[in-house]
């Protein structure tokens, strides 16, 4: 039994005298269940500042206003665009969801409101990788346009109440009960705006008779076509791209930490001190790992693309050599973090700890787990500093999203400025002795 508490109490002294390992092994699930709590706790993942356009091909005064109402809703960011500016934007991930209202809307969606004439189409193109928006932006869009359309035909200044009076009353489909007591909320509605003509500081009435009159009678008085905004529209948002990109960084960037663990316990074996004797310099040594580490990086991703090609059917729909450069560009950005770790470590144990932090902080914020566009705004601004974003959304932009070469270009150019700090840093304070 002494025997035992000796060895138990030897494994838990030489655990506890490694602070660093201490505080990592701590510090991780703390910080990763923080993440995810202020993702979807306490009300804070209720949607806000989803970022959308709209484009007002209708310019009647009703269209406007429901411009000026979507612009204040706390739930969107809209931004007005031309038509094909807008899709654009959709198709390279920069807006969920484009709006288009139509020429006439104004006008045909007021006749409209009681089902009794042509409804205009309003085009909703939203990002078939972010369709849980879609329902929400339709949502928003019909709540804002019959606020509007009601407020305007209730109003003293509704020109187009006359013209439903006669529609429901030409309207030899609808049941005769219903149609005598439209005919008689028309009449109503006459008499306030009446007394709100002759006395305009009074005008208020008219308000409770928008919330209390019709009722279920009334019909949206639009319809919509939704539409997957794709660089290709005969391919189909395939959700396992996304997925193998966001894992395929995270456990690329683990191999690059076990790298450069093993480059310490060679650091600590004296076998870079053998090869300091060789007439070598500080960065050919260094550099040289780079290069292998780049390499199998390189490998290992080609072979989880050979696989999620052969069994998922994810496909480059962009351009290959876009695909290639972002993969070349992440694989230098991995083989350069690692030897960054294992400079700022001081010993296998130590930088293991730190490397997984960093790493899983940067596989979170990066948008691997959950994909960036859940984040809060801030915290999608912030993510652009880190190097997995440009990762994974270079690699979304050569695969599903089906983009050309000039969509690679910016990803590959952050993630070789990361990889030559990284380098530079490394290179600068790596030691050649434990």
């Amino acid at each position: 039994m002494n025997a035992l508490i000796a060895l138990v109490r030897k494994d838990l002294v030489l655990y506890f005298s490694n602070r660093r390992s201490v505080i990592m092994s701590i510090a991780a699930p703390i910080l990763i269940a923080a993440f995810f709590g202020s993702l979807f706790g306490n009300g804070s993942s209720k949607p806000a500042n989803i970022p959308i356009a709209i484009t007002d091909l209708d310019r009647s005064e009703l269209s406007a206003r429901v411009v000026a109402a979507l612009r204040t809703d706390a739930t969107l960011t809209v931004s007005e665009a031309g038509e094909s500016e807008a899709l654009a934007r959709v198709k390279a991930g920069d807006l969920r969801a484009a709006i288009t209202l139509p020429q006439g809307f104004g006008a045909q969606a007021g006749r409209a409101l009681f089902g009794g004439a042509t409804k205009p189409e309003v085009v909703l193109s939203y990002d078939p990788s972010q369709s849980m928006v879609l329902p929400l932006v339709r949502g928003l869009l019909a709540q804002h346009v019959m606020q509007q359309v009601s407020q305007n035909l209730f109003s003293s200044a509704g020109a187009q109440m006359t013209d439903l009076r006669e529609q429901v009353r030409a309207n030899a489909q609808m049941p005769t009960g219903q149609r005598e007591d439209l005919m008689a909320m028309f009449d109503s509605i006459a008499r306030v705006q009446a007394r709100e003509a002759s006395a305009p500081a009074s005008g208020a009435a008219s308000g409770t008779a928008t919330t209390k009159v019709g009722g279920p009678q009334f019909s949206v008085p639009f319809t919509t076509r939704e539409n997957e905004a794709s660089s290709r529209p005969e391919v189909k948002y395939n959700s396992y791209s996304h997925s193998f990109a966001g894992m395929g960084v995270q456990f690329i960037l683990l191999m690059g930490v076990d790298m450069a663990v093993g480059l310490l316990m060679m650091r600590r074996q004296g076998l870079w001190k053998r090869l300091r004797a060789a007439p070598l310099s500080r960065a050919q040594l260094l550099g040289s790992r780079i290069a292998s580490c780049a390499l199998i990086a390189v490998v290992i991703f080609a072979v989880i693309y050979a696989v999620a090609a052969a069994v998922f059917n994810v496909r480059i729909e962009g351009s290959v050599p876009g695909f290639i450069l972002v993969l070349l560009s992440f694989a230098l950005l991995t083989a350069s973090f690692g030897l960054m770790i294992a400079a700022l470590g001081k010993t296998p144990e130590a930088t293991r700890g730190l490397a997984i932090l960093a790493t899983l902080l940067m596989v979170m914020l990066g948008g691997a787990w959950v994909p960036s566009f859940i984040f809060p705004a801030w915290l999608q601004t912030v993510s652009l500093a880190v190097p997995t974003r440009w990762a994974i959304d270079g690699l979304d932009a050569m695969t599903w999203r089906g983009l050309g070469l000039q969509a690679a270009w910016l990803p590959v150019a952050v993630m070789l400025a990361f990889t030559a700090v990284f380098s530079a840093i490394a290179i600068a304070r790596f030691q050649w002795e434990e």
